[in-house]
Formats: C-alpha cells, sequence, structure tokens
C-alpha cells in the first residue's frame, strides 16, 4: 500500500511541497522499468507516483536503479537509531552513496505495532497516513513479515516527532533486534467460524503483558510468537514463528450427515475428494454414509474445508503449542515442533505465560548470540531443553517413528 505523498525530505528538514513543479524531472530508470510490467501490482509504480511531489522516494527510486546497475546493494545499517525510552521499533538505515543521493542519506524504517487480526477502521488508516505525510517518505509497506505496519523512509531527526503523533493517535512502536517480536494473529473469532480459541483477543493480551520484551531488547536474538485459530494456520505460524498457537480440538469432528448427503447429491465426489486426500485414511464412504474414524484424525482440516456445511471442528476447543520454527538466515529453515499437544482455550493464556517465563530463562542462559530458540533445542536436544523447562516428554513431540533398528552404545567407563 502507497501513501499519497506530500512532502520533501531536503537532508534538513521536512517541508511541505506546493507541487511537483518543486521537484526537478527525475531521469529514466531503464532496469526498473521491466518490474512494472505484468498484472500484479508493481512497487516501481508506486514509488514513482510518491516521487512526483517526494524527493525522498524520488532519491530512492535513482539508488535503487544504480544497485540493480552494478550489481549491489548501497544501503548500510543504521547502528543505534531509536526513540527515547525504546531499543527496538526503529530500523536504522543510511545510503551508502550520501553525496549522490542526498534526500535518501537516513532513510530509516519505523515498525508500528498494528491491531490484532490487521482490522481498521477508516479513520485509523488516515490517521497513518497523515502522520507518514507529515514526516517521511509516504511509502509504507502494509504488511511486513512480522506483520507490522511497516513506515519505509525518514530521518533521524523526524523519529521522534512521528513517534509522538503515533502514540498520541493511540499507536505503539512493535519490535525489533534481539527482542520478542510483535505478536500476530489471524482474525480468527472476528470473521472465521473455525477458530478453535479467540485468536485476537490472546495476541492482545500477549501484546500487553510484555512491553518490555519488545521494546527493550534483551534476548539472545529474536522472539516471534503467532497465533492461529485452527490447523489452517493463515498466519503460517509453524514455518514461520518460534512459539507457534495453532487452535486445535481434543473431541469428534461434529458431522451432518444430511448436508453430506447434499454434497454427494451436488456432484462431490466424496471419495476421491475427500477420503482419498485424508492423511492417515481415517475416513470412508459407502455411497450414502461418511465414517470419521476419530482416533486416527490428524487435524489436518482438509475434509473440513471440502465439505465445510456438512463438517465441523469438534466441540472441545483449545490449541496446540508448538516450539522453534524460523527462516533460513542463520541455519536452515525449522517447522515448529510439538511442545504441549492441547492446552483447554480458558487456560491459554496462563498456560503460555509460565511457559514463556520457562522458555526465556534457559534460552537466556544456554543460547548463543544471534541464535534462535529452534536453532539451541538442535544444538542442545530436545531432551535437553524439556529437561531445562521442566516439561515431560509425550508421544506428539516424535515427528515420525525411528527408521533405524540398529542400537548403537557409547562408551561408558572403558566399556562398550
Amino acid at each position: 500500500m502507497r501513501l499519497a505523498a506530500r512532502q520533501i525530505d531536503c537532508g534538513r528538514k521536512v517541508g511541505i511541497v506546493a507541487s511537483s513543479d518543486d521537484l526537478d524531472v527525475q531521469p529514466e530508470t531503464p532496469l526498473l522499468k521491466d518490474l512494472e510490467e505484468g498484472p500484479w501490482p508493481s512497487f516501481v509504480k508506486e514509488i514513482k507516483s510518491a516521487a512526483e511531489t517526494n524527493g525522498m522516494s524520488a532519491d530512492l527510486l535513482q539508488q535503487l536503479e544504480l544497485s540493480y546497475k552494478e550489481k549491489q546493494g548501497h544501503w548500510k545499517h543504521g547502528g543505534i537509531v531509536g526513540v527515547r525510552g525504546y531499543g527496538g521499533g526503529v530500523i536504522g538505515r543510511y545510503s551508502d552513496l550520501p553525496e549522490k543521493f542526498p534526500e535518501v542519506r537516513h532513510f530509516h524504517t519505523l515498525r508500528v505495532n498494528q491491531p490484532a487480526g490487521w482490522f481498521y477502521s477508516s479513520d485509523a488508516i488516515r490517521t497513518i497516513c497523515d502522520i507518514w505525510e507529515r514526516h517521511g517518505s509516504g511509502l509504507t509497506n502494509m504488511h511486513g513479515a512480522t506483520g507490522d505496519i511497516i513506515l519505509l523512509g525518514t530521518t533521524t531527526e523526524e523519529l521522534e516527532p512521528a513517534f509522538n503523533e503515533l502514540t498520541a493517535a493511540g499507536f505503539d512502536l512493535g519490535g525489533s533486534g534481539s527482542a520478542m517480536r510483535t505478536p500476530s494473529c489471524c482474525v480468527g473469532e472476528g470473521r472465521c467460524e473455525w477458530s478453535c480459541y479467540d485468536t485476537m483477543k490472546l495476541s492482545y493480551d500477549l501484546t500487553q503483558a510484555y512491553q518490555d520484551e519488545m521494546h527493550r531488547p534483551a534476548f539472545p536474538y529474536k522472539f516471534k510468537i503467532k497465533c492461529s485459530g485452527c490447523p489452517n494456520d493463515c498466519v503460517a505460524s509453524i514455518a514461520r514463528s518460534d512459539l507457534a498457537v495453532i487452535g486445535t480440538w481434543k473431541d469428534e469432528i461434529q458431522q451432518d450427515d444430511e448436508a453430506v448427503a447434499e454434497y454427494a447429491a451436488s456432484g462431490v465426489d466424496i471419495q476421491r475428494d475427500v477420503c482419498d486426500h485424508c492423511p492417515t485414511r481415517a475416513m470412508s464412504w459407502d455411497g450414502r454414509h461418511l465414517t470419521i474414524r476419530n482416533e486416527d484424525c490428524v487435524r489436518c482440516m482438509h475434509c473440513i474445508n471440502v465439505l465445510h456445511k456438512a463438517l465441523r471442528p469438534g466441540k472441545e476447543q483449545g490449541a496446540v503449542i508448538l516450539v522453534g520454527a524460523k527462516a533460513p538466515i542463520v541455519q536452515g529453515a525449522l517447522l515448529a515442533s510439538v511442545l504441549v499437544p492441547f492446552v483447554r482455550k480458558e487456560e491459554l493464556l496462563d498456560t503460555l505465560k509460565e511457559l514463556l517465563s520457562r522458555i526465556w530463562d534457559f534460552w537466556g542462559e544456554y543460547g548463543n548470540n544471534r541464535e534462535r530458540v529452534g536453532e539451541m533445542i538442535q544444538r542442545l536436544g530436545l531432551a535437553n531443553f524439556l529437561d531445562g523447562i521442566g516439561l515431560d516428554p509425550v508421544p506428539q513431540m516424535v515427528s515420525e517413528p525411528r527408521d533405524n533398528p540398529y542400537i548403537y552404545a557409547h562408551d561408558i567407563g572403558g566399556a562398550k
């Protein structure tokens, strides 16, 4: 999303631009032109539109063109830059060619804590737009991978005024650096009938409870919490968060046989489209009745997604808590592993607070610098991690049975 920029940063002070005539005509950017083609919205088109009235966006465009030409980036990390009282929320960026592109000699990013489920009123969005037009480039990314509102490009001098206006309007900065990142969640019960717990309330409660951990980095590395209301996992928590909270149920899938029959009568091939896609073959169809062996169900949601008027999650609802996912940065990508197989939704917040306290204590003592929780578990072993946080192992923690029949005995006291 682009905000219609109406300001220019001349490298000294942000001032109102009366018209596009106040800016020099921008040189062509032939290498970026290819990125304007195709059916999808183009960030190049949006930056060009902003550059008509904004000098920061104009120089951003030219520096980007040079980066494509020279095949190297021209940004350098800003080091320690932020707002008073906060150690996170601001990503410092500087151009390494400030003489050539003075408007982007500073190009800091603000991460703003998004509302749970990304629900906005029109007034809230207009407020954010107005603030960023006054204090920054007018360019935004809604939303970044973490979930925050990303406000792209401002100077060091404008950080504090922008922050003051945001807080006066009811917004706060999100997490950055070696801190708890801004919790994010799916829309949950706000719109989704499959949600097994109130994701937005949990995300909000966690955000309020851990303000210090978000705004004053003190961890070995980043820590992300993502809340999904059902196993569809619409925020990809199992692949992208150090602690994933995924809604699930403990009893049987709710089944409406009449509705199943209606699906079959309307032409849905129950055997092919539902039963044959069940990963554990827990379903069978005899042409008249759908049978579900719930003891074999792994809650993949496929059957519910296909027969959404006939099948529903069970009534005994809660969430599974998983740990250790991450993208491939320091080491390879990791999917989260089950930590607690089921917590009733009424007990989720208290359980998570206790669990987070234990995980953070252990990670703080044994984690290496810039080592995510999942990487630490790989290095130390799951058994040691569970012992360190005081949890007993359960069968659900085993991703698959061992496929090696051999047992190796290590040397113990010189004997084998």
